[in-house]
């Protein structure tokens, strides 16, 4: 939002940068950009939450003075007309930071606008997944977590699957736990639940991966890739036939048909001799006879 005063016709705010989230324990710049529109510079003056902390007059000597307030210390080397170095900054340093330009006599016409910022924390360590298994049949169901550990604010965390985002019904919210220390850091917990189906193996393998980000200050991922368990199958018996072992039922029925081969050349054999003992026989008798 910007404040001008009613005589402020001429100078302009061109333009306010204070970082929306700075990172605990750096160097943040916060400028201030105006045009005089020929106006001589009186002063410009920086307030956090009300306080005045830095101000910049070009005719003193020096032109540049500090005042100490909470969360805001000036490092005055890397300081000038334009922006500002806040040295290290804490969680204090997070507040309501204003730019206020003022021209020289008669005129003294001001303007000044307010920015936010927030300290962030990082947190100490990449997200975790944990409760995955390496193996998964499909119709198994997945339970995992992913955890981000003491950060300020908590981090937001985002599941995705092969790649893709989850689907919303499979991802289950869990409150953010607050420790007992000063900062209060926040530790966030992100839960994914779903059966497994088909679709969801790519090559063999199911890949998970959750997201942690905090603005555009904090980007990390971790992935774990889990493989197809498919339940073995029981081996199937396969018959190769051999042609000299093998008999078909179509031979067995064609067998039968035609009879035992042998048995019919017994009764041949037979007839044949008893043919041959009655003419034996008879010759004998002639014989006699005579």
């Amino acid at each position: 939002m910007r404040h001008v005063s009613e005589y402020a016709l001429a100078i302009k705010l061109t333009e306010l940068r204070v970082p929306q989230h700075a990172i605990r324990g750096k160097d943040v710049r916060l400028e201030c950009h105006y045009d005089m529109e020929g106006e001589a510079l009186y002063s410009v003056k920086w307030y956090k939450d009300g306080s005045e902390f830095y101000r910049y007059v070009p005719r003193d000597d020096p032109p540049q003075q500090t005042f100490p307030t909470e969360g805001a210390t000036v490092n005055v080397q890397n300081s000038t007309n334009s922006h500002v170095t806040l040295e290290s900054i804490n969680m204090l340093s997070g507040g309501k930071y204003r730019c206020e330009v003022s021209a020289e006599a008669p005129s003294f016409q001001t303007v000044a606008e307010n920015g936010d910022m927030m300290v962030v924390v990082l947190p100490e360590s990449d997200p975790v997944i944990t409760g995955g298994k390496p193996r998964y049949q499909i119709g198994d169901h997945v339970r995992v977590n992913c955890t981000s550990a003491r950060s300020k604010p908590a981090v937001q965390l985002t599941w995705y699957i092969n790649s893709e985002l989850a689907d919303p019904s499979y991802v289950r919210q869990y409150p953010t736990i607050v420790s007992i220390t000063p900062d209060h850091l926040e530790t966030a917990i992100l839960g994914l639940e779903f059966r497994i189906k088909p679709k969801h193996f790519r090559r063999g393998d199911l890949k998970l991966k959750c997201l942690a980000t905090i603005s555009t200050v904090y980007w990390k991922s971790n992935e774990e890739s889990m493989e197809s368990d498919k339940p073995q199958k029981a081996p199937i018996l396969e018959s190769r036939k051999s042609g000299l072992s093998s008999i078909s039922r179509a031979d067995r029925v064609q067998a039968s048909n035609r009879g035992p081969p042998l048995q019919a050349s017994n009764k041949t054999l037979l007839t044949m001799l008893c043919v041959l003992y009655v003419v034996l026989n008879a010759v004998q008798t002639c014989l006699f006879v005579r």
